[in-house]
């Protein structure tokens, strides 16, 4: 039934939060969830589809987890139980956050967990991403990332962090790893780091409504702004992103006539307005960047020198190896391959796959086809997303 994996994709982290909010249980959610989702492949292929697919699916991950409690409570603590059956007569509950996967979010970035930890439990748990897929977007080992999952939810059972709404006061302080959340939950979205395809437009969808409803919550914090305008940005150039057959096309090879101008004119009104705030954050300039992208109506026709200097600010505020590499490109534009090489083979990025691809194209227009070839390879060898693979498989194939 081709339906169910995209409601899965679709209605996972709703399904997940509406289920913590009830129960005040991770792990107990998590598996209720799991368990109506096994009882939905056995069901709807022989009754179909309900009505309401997540309402069904709510519905039955809560009387499946009402049904567990009363199983154990014989050995488990009655009281909960008891609440849990009468969880669902209760008034929703007050305060600024009343969307319940963000509210779940904010739930997830409390201060007592560690920035990382954060992240990962909420791309797990809003996300419905794979402990694998979580690892590579941390550049971790996945053995790492599962342990700091699970040290994350001990830590939220034995601390006893409430399930709650974050009273107004508490919100920016989380809100730096809120960010990074639905950040990474666009990424993974706009480049599937496995998969068939290159894009999960289910991810994207979904990172831009929370970073709608944040832009609604938060309207005064320019990193909000920024961040929405980013997405918008990069959105916009969705559907010139990919072949008819699912095929990976480069920024400077895109149809810029498939651009979404709607979301680029949301976008940069949103970059403009940031930039009379005068309070520059990463978002607001990796926005800065996208718009000036944006701005351009063919690929030679880019600003380069704008974007080099916009990823030196950037780095000035928020540096990291990534970042760096990303400039290397900008180099390469301004100064030439060897230049931005240059730049490139002073990053320490072994595990990023997007290093090596990198480092192959500018060893590639230099020439040096053998050593673009290892390059290709390193960066094949480090990649599970199959339109990625076939792609770099042509340009190292393309070198003879």
């Amino acid at each position: 039934m081709p339906d169910l994996e995209r409601i899965f994709r679709e209605e996972y982290g709703r399904a997940v939060a509406v289920l913590v909010r009830a129960l005040g249980d991770i792990d107990l959610a998590e598996e209720a969830v799991q368990e109506a989702f096994v009882a939905a492949t056995q069901r709807w292929p022989a009754a179909g589809l309900p009505a309401s697919p997540a309402g069904w699916l709510i519905t039955t991950a809560r009387n499946r987890a009402i049904d567990r409690l009363r199983r154990e409570s014989s050995r488990a603590d009655r009281h909960a139980q008891a609440a849990l059956v009468h969880a669902r007569d209760q008034p929703a509950e007050e305060g600024p956050v009343r969307d319940d996967r963000l509210r779940l979010i904010f739930t997830c970035c409390h201060p007592s967990l560690g920035m990382s930890a954060q992240v990962a439990l909420t791309l797990r748990l809003l996300g419905g991403l794979h402990t694998d897929e979580i690892a590579r977007a941390f550049l971790v080992p996945e053995k790492t990332m599962a342990q700091r999952i699970v040290r994350a939810k001990g830590k939220i059972r034995d601390a006893k962090i409430p399930y709650r709404i974050p009273y107004e006061a508490d919100l920016p302080a989380r809100l730096r790893a809120v960010l990074a959340v639905v950040y990474l939950i666009f990424n993974e979205g706009y480049t599937a780091s496995s998969g068939d395809r290159l894009i999960r437009d289910d991810l994207c969808t979904e990172a831009i409504r929370l970073g709608r409803l944040l832009a609604e919550l938060m309207p005064d914090e320019p990193e909000v702004m920024g961040l929405l305008a980013l997405m918008l940005l990069i959105e916009s150039r969705r559907t010139a992103r990919t072949t008819a057959g699912g095929g990976l096309v480069l920024l400077a090879d895109q149809d810029r006539g498939c651009w979404d101008r709607e979301l680029i004119a949301e976008g940069q009104a949103i970059v403009r307005a940031c930039l009379r705030r005068d309070q520059p954050g990463p978002y607001q300039i990796q926005a800065a960047i996208n718009a000036v992208h944006s701005d351009a109506p063919s690929a030679a026709d880019t600003d380069w020198a704008q974007i080099r200097q916009l990823y030196d600010q950037l780095l000035a505020v928020a540096p990291s190896p990534v970042v760096a590499l990303h400039r290397a490109v900008a180099v390469a534009e301004i100064d030439g391959p060897a230049a931005g090489l240059d730049v490139v083979e002073r990053l320490d990025l072994p595990g990023y796959y997007l290093f090596h691809a990198i480092r192959a194209d500018l060893l590639r227009r230099l020439g040096r086809d053998a050593d673009a070839a290892l390059a290709y390879d390193a960066a094949l060898s480090r990649t599970e997303n199959a339109a990625e693979r076939d792609f770099l498989q042509r340009s190292r194939l393309a070198l003879g």
